[in-house]
């Protein structure tokens, strides 16, 4: 029974609360301790001492970072706005080309300001504060959801339980990356080499496995940061530019980027690019592998908008690769599951920027002969970007007349099947339909978690069912018998019954997961959930013209074409009215038009102040309506919905001439009785 909290018991706990987190603040964002570690630890064990002694624990109490139960998974979030990917760049004119690009499509030839801050290495999060108070926390998954993290992200030391220093928010998205420090992340792979256990490949793998553990006490052994620089959603709270946001997040006490420059026109862009690089290599603790280039203005920002998965507004500039020499001891041909044929390299193993090296994807024939790659060779190879590991050239002074060519295969080397070389395109592909890479991948596709979600369905299983003739196209997952599932090696009573029940339970899905599971070329998750918000039913995509896609924003030729062909193939429709024969339900709750005319297609609306519902339903009710609702005013704003209190936004639309509207009359142009 906790003892009767008092006046001066209670004032006690929230100065100590206060205090401590300060104090963090200082060691863990800004690196200026100004108290022993003794006397932190003197203050918390006084801390921790009255909260279980009175009962009585702040929500933003340092003692709650550690000692939460164990999850049993990690739950699905979604974000209130989508968290995009950046276009890289590799070279300086890769940059000036972005920066052309802006220019052309804001129809303006004067110098664009941009902040550019260095790269993390590391895993994207989002956290969200309510009122000031740290409340949910979330990785970016694939940008529309992610992994609820809330437990592991709040035993970080350096992320926030409570806004300081500012006016708190009503709420606030922070986006930002957790990683870990170069010297950390050789500390702990060094245990885990005398435990026994796996090493981890680099720090931002170790720093996602650190998040990523189902017992928070195992993330709050580890030290791990967080920086912060940029948000979502966010209410009681508005920006004009990137570094009025940096400069509120760092009043706020929200741990920052490193370095972040402000520069206008090309000149000091490149400059601060290349201060950025030097730093990054020889005095920042944590790994970085580019530089961050945004437009510093958001509504620039609006009016640039963004493609399929990234804006156009900002770009990551990646820096050099790493190098090193090796040697090419084989090329294994490798097919993949929509056939295509990879020549990969088995390299003589070799460490790279922390990294040990063993093969690499030669992409295609084509490429071998452009750098004359042959079995034997001494090659240059580099970690460069997203293309890990790269093979960048022959040494070919160092041959010694026993290297060979690999020639472009006739035959599968798994099934042995024809293969073809398409005019136009580079890429060797096995034709075969029943080739077993293809089969077994496709399936393996179409059943895991971003898709059908089918448990019991991995690859080994896959394959067990293959071999045993019990799957050879998707309809045959809905075909499966309990009593040839017992019949399998490693299958016994309940396995069985509980791989039957998955694949019942598999059969209710939406249609953006079906999209995706499909498999159809260049349609990831993304492009899955757009096409589902534009199409009701899947019958609505049957024979559907290239056209139709490509007119929808964000969609490009290439998967206009694709999505076309596959839905005008006469065999694909068939398999799709036969999973629906099966049982298949698909839902689409990610449909946003109507099948009645919409009476705010092709308008942009802004939402400003408080209003009689909340902002975010009110959004969602212009978007459903055919409408774009925009977070921030610009000459392309249709419509701007003023509520009590409208701030800056009134007068940039006073400014621009955007015609202001009240509450009551947009629900009269929508056709809604107003409320009085």
């Amino acid at each position: 029974m906790p003892a009767k909290l008092t006046d001066q018991v209670k004032k006690e706990i929230e100065e100590l609360v206060k205090d401590l987190n300060y104090h963090s603040y200082l060691y863990y964002v800004l690196d200026q301790p100004v108290i022993s570690d003794e006397e932190y630890d003197r203050r918390y064990r006084r801390l921790k001492d009255l909260e279980e002694a009175y009962g009585y624990v702040l929500p933003d109490s340092p003692t709650l970072r550690v000692g939460a139960p164990p999850l049993e998974k990690f739950e699905r979030v979604r974000h209130t706005l989508p968290m995009l990917s950046l276009e890289n760049a590799f070279s300086h004119e890769e940059v000036i080309e972005f920066d052309r690009r802006v220019k052309r499509l804001l129809r303006t030839e004067e110098d664009i300001e941009y902040t550019i801050e260095p790269k993390y290495d590391g895993l994207a999060v989002e956290i969200i504060y309510r009122d000031g108070i740290y409340q949910k926390a979330a990785t970016r998954g694939d940008g529309y959801l992610g992994e609820d993290i809330t437990q592991n992200a709040r035993a970080i030391r350096s992320v926030p339980l409570k806004i300081a220093g500012v006016k708190a928010p009503e709420l606030v998205e922070v986006r930002g990356e957790i990683y870990m420090h170069i010297d950390e992340f050789e500390k702990l792979n060094r245990e885990r080499e005398k435990a026994g256990e796996p090493l981890f490949a680099n720090p931002r793998n170790a720093a996602a496995g650190s998040v990523r553990q189902l017992d928070p006490s195992i993330t709050a052994k580890r030290t791990l940061f967080f920086t912060c620089y940029g948000t979502g959603a966010a209410k009681g709270t508005e920006f004009k530019t990137q570094w009025e946001l940096i400069n509120w997040l760092k009043s706020a006490r929200l741990p920052i980027p490193a370095m972040v420059r402000l520069a206008r026109g090309m000149d000091e862009v490149i400059k601060a690019i290349i201060e950025i690089e030097e730093k990054g290599r020889t005095a920042f603790p944590f790994e970085t592998d580019g530089a961050v280039i945004k437009v510093n203005d958001f509504s620039m920002r609006e009016l640039l908008g963004e493609k399929t998965r990234e804006p156009r507004w900002a770009i990551a500039y990646k820096f050099p690769a790493h190098r090193a020499i090796t040697r090419v001891l084989d090329i294994v041909p490798s097919v993949g599951r929509t056939g295509v044929i990879t020549p990969i390299a088995m390299l003589e193993p070799v460490r790279i920027g922390g990294v040990t090296v063993s093969r690499s994807s030669l992409h295609n024939w084509d490429e071998i002969a452009r750098k004359d790659i042959k079995i034997g060779d001494t090659v240059v190879v580099e970690r460069a970007g997203d293309v890990i590991p790269h093979v960048l050239e022959v040494l070919k002074e160092k041959r010694t007349g026993r290297e060979r060519h690999l020639p472009v295969p006739s035959k599968c080397p798994v099934c042995g099947g024809r293969v073809v070389r398409e005019e136009g395109e580079v890429a060797a592909r096995c034709v075969s339909l029943s080739c077993p890479t293809q089969v077994v991948e496709r399936i393996r596709h179409f059943a895991s978690r971003g898709a059908m979600d089918i448990e019991g369905l991995g690859e080994k299983n896959l394959e067990l069912l293959y071999e045993h003739n019990l799957i050879k196209e998707f309809p045959d997952i809905y075909k499966l018998k309990k009593e040839d599932i017992l019949k399998l090696p490693r299958f016994a009573e309940k396995s069985s019954q509980n791989l039957i029940d998955a694949i019942e339970n598999g059969k209710e899905t939406t249609l953006a997961r079906f999209l995706y599971a499909l498999g159809i070329p260049h349609v990831g998750e993304f492009a899955a959930r757009l096409l589902a918000r534009n199409f009701r039913r899947l019958e609505d995509l049957y024979r559907v013209s290239p056209e139709r896609i490509n007119s929808i924003r964000q969609m490009g030729g290439k998967i206009s074409n694709a999505v076309s062909a596959f839905f005008n193939d006469k065999a694909n429709l068939d398999t799709l009215e036969e999973l629906k024969g099966l049982g298949l339900r698909i839902s689409n709750p990610d449909f946003k038009a109507g099948e009645k005319p919409l009476p705010l297609k092709g308008l942009t609306f802004v939402v400003t102040g408080t209003l009689p519902m909340p902002r975010k339903e009110v959004e969602e009710q212009i978007e459903a309506l055919g409408g774009h609702a925009a977070g921030s005013v610009s000459k392309n704003t249709d419509y701007l919905i003023a509520g009590e209190e409208p701030g800056s936004k009134l007068q940039r639309a006073r400014e621009l001439n955007v015609k202001v509207i009240s509450y009551q009359e947009f629900l009269g142009l929508i056709g809604k009785p107003t409320l009085f």
